[in-house]
This record gives C-alpha cells, structure tokens and sequence, in this order.
C-alpha cells in the first residue's frame, strides 16, 4: 500500500507543478489548439488555447511509477514480489505512452497546419493498430516464470469465464479491439474543459481499488492462496494497482488547469494515452467486459457517434443535433460546467456499478 501511495502522491505533485511549465512552453512554441467552426460556437473562444498538454500527465505517471519502485525497497524483503520492472508494467506504460505518441503526431500535424486536421482517420487507426498489436504479443507471448501472462486467452468479465477461450490468436484481437475501442473512446469524450480528465480519474482510480483487492487475495500470494477458498489468477496485480493510481493522481494534478476555463487541453496525446491505458488495465485484470460498465460514459459517448452515423447514412436525419453526445446537449443551451458535472456524475454511477459488481462476486464465492 505504501508503495501505491506514494506513486499517486509523487504523480500528483510532478502533474499539478509540471502543467504550468507545459503551458508555457507550448505557448511559446504556438501549440495552439484550432478550433472547428462547424461545432458549438462558444468553443470558438478557446482557439489558441495550448494543447498536448496530456505530454504533462504522461511524465508524471512514469516518474511517480519509479518514485513507487524505490518505496518497495523500503519494505521488508518478505513483502516484495518484485522491485523491478515487470513485463505487466511494461505493457502498461507502454500502451500509455506509445498510444499517446499516436496522439501527438495527430496533435503536431493540427498545430502546424493551423487547422484540426491531423493525422487521417486510417492514419490515426493504423497506429492504434500497430501499437495494440505490438503489446498484445507482449501480453500474451512472455509468461512469467510461473507461466502467468499479463493478458489472458479467456474472455473475462469480473474474472475469466472458463468456458470463454479464444486462443492466442483470439486474444490478440480482442486486446487490439479493448485498446483502439477505449482509446478512441476517451477521445470521443474529450471536448469540453475537464470532461475527459475527471472522468478518466474515476475509471483510472477505480482499477486501482480493483488490482489492490486482487493484490491483497492473490494467488500468486503463497500464504495466502494456501488458506483462501478463492484467489485472483492476475500477474503482479501490485503493479496495475501502481500504475492505475499513477495516472489518476496525474490527472487529478493536470485537471486542476484543465477544468473550465481550462488553461490547456490534453489533446489527443492525453485522450489516446489515457484511453490505452484503460484498455491495458481491463485485460491485466482479467476485467474486460467490466471494463464497459466502469467506463459506462465512454461508451455511451461513442455509441452516440455510432447511432448519429448510422441513422444519417440510412434515413438521411440525424437523431442528435450533434454527436458526440457533449455538443447535443450545448446546443441544446446546456452550459459548458452542466454538463461536465452530470457527465462526472454518470461516470461515477457506472464506476460505482462496476465495483459493486466485482466486490458481489468475491462476496459470492467466498460466502
């Protein structure tokens, strides 16, 4: 615990002073973010705001990451699992980083041609495809030395579903579609000053509560799995849990200059990094159909894209005035902070759910 406590402190700290310096750098580079003028026309306002800023959190989250490494070596050797880095930490900040990499071509191009467009929609997906890709071989093909995998070859849902084998190769695909769903979602959501942030601190902080759990009745956990009835098969659950806190405490520090008026944007640097993040996390913890219900409003966020886009191609109207669903309800007049507060608060109904789901089902096999 201590070790996950330091992480988001350091995380928070390095992330709320750090922001400030990456406001004033982009600035000084003209790292404005353009504006679309078919959108709501009160974001017309925000041109030049400083973007990218999601290179703030990012950092933050691999440096707290050490700062937790060297908090286990003040544990007692019995207590430590692991000092150093594992294959699960490595695909983790691995997703977190490279899908934010993808984000900051996306944002670099947007910047220096003074327009939103970026990297292609094919573009953008091709690099989501590689990167997905290239972790989920990581994942799946470098067990431990007690055969554990970061990711499993069984779909899972609060644990893996026995009956649910995909294979290998199965898996691989299902991890490249978690990881381009939830990163385009997080995307998707981005939009208005702090929605995607807050949000993402809820789901973030919420897997950090999961793989502690996992941690604390880990069958990787001699005295413990000799006496449990039931024990979670997760490898270095301890790490997601670092991690997990990590980048919630570095969202926390960055929303406090990115809640509205925000003073910089995460761009889809922060956006896709975040959302990697969350799909690693969902298939390290043998969570991947939870994963729906804890991150309810990114989904809902991107399924109105999906309906807005079906509907028009096929009937020629749209069922939203504007998709995704955050600019529907402002040009429904719906203010900017409204509508961030009750989407925070529809994402904190689906985090709640979720965890109350998985803890019912520890409850139930251990009862």
């Amino acid at each position: 615990m201590r070790a996950v406590i330091v992480a988001i402190a350091v995380a928070f700290i390095v992330s709320l002073l750090g922001t400030p310096v990456a406001i004033k750098v982009f600035r000084a580079l003209k790292a404005g973010q353009p504006i679309r003028t078919i959108g709501p026309q009160t974001h017309l306002g925000k041109k030049g705001t400083p973007t990218m800023g999601g290179v703030a959190f990012i950092i933050a989250t691999v440096v707290a990451y050490v700062a937790g490494h060297l908090a286990l070596t003040t544990l007692p050797e019995q207590q430590i699992a692991q000092v150093g880095p594992t294959m699960t930490a490595l695909v983790l900040l691995g997703l977190f980083v490279f899908c934010g990499a993808v984000g900051f071509l996306d944002d670099f191009l947007k910047v220096r041609r003074r327009n939103s467009n970026g990297l292609s929609a094919k573009g953008k997906l091709f690099g989501q495809l590689v990167v997905g890709t290239g972790f989920a071989v990581a994942a799946l093909y470098f067990p431990s030395t007690n055969g554990q995998t970061v990711a499993s070859e069984n779909i899972s849902f609060i644990r893996d579903i026995s009956w649910l084998d995909v294979g290998k190769v199965g898996s691989v695909l299902v991890f490249v579609f978690v990881i381009m769903s939830m990163s385009n979602g997080v995307n998707l959501t981005d939009g208005l000053d702090g929605l995607a942030t807050g949000a993402s601190i809820l789901v973030l902080g919420s897997y950090s509560v999961i793989a502690f759990w996992q941690y604390r009745h880990w069958c990787g956990d001699t005295n413990y799995a000799r006496t449990a009835e039931y024990c979670y098969q997760v490898r270095d659950p301890l790490e997601i849990a670092l991690i997990a806190g990590a980048a919630a405490g570095a969202c926390v520090g960055f929303l406090w200059w990115n809640t509205s008026p925000a003073r910089i944007f995460m761009g889809d640097t922060g956006a896709l990094g975040l959302g990697g993040l969350i799909g690693g996390l969902a298939m390290a913890t043998r969570t991947t159909l939870l994963a729906v219900i804890l991150g309810g409003l990114f989904v809902i966020i991107t399924m109105s894209v999906v309906i807005q886009i079906i509907s028009f191609k096929t009937t020629g109207k749209r069922v939203f005035r504007m998709s995704p669903l955050q600019h529907h309800f402002e040009l429904a007049g719906w203010s900017e902070v409204n509508i961030v507060v009750r989407f925070w608060i529809v994402a904190g109904i689906g985090v709640a759910i979720g965890l109350g789901l998985f803890y019912s089902d520890f409850l139930a096999v251990m009862g």
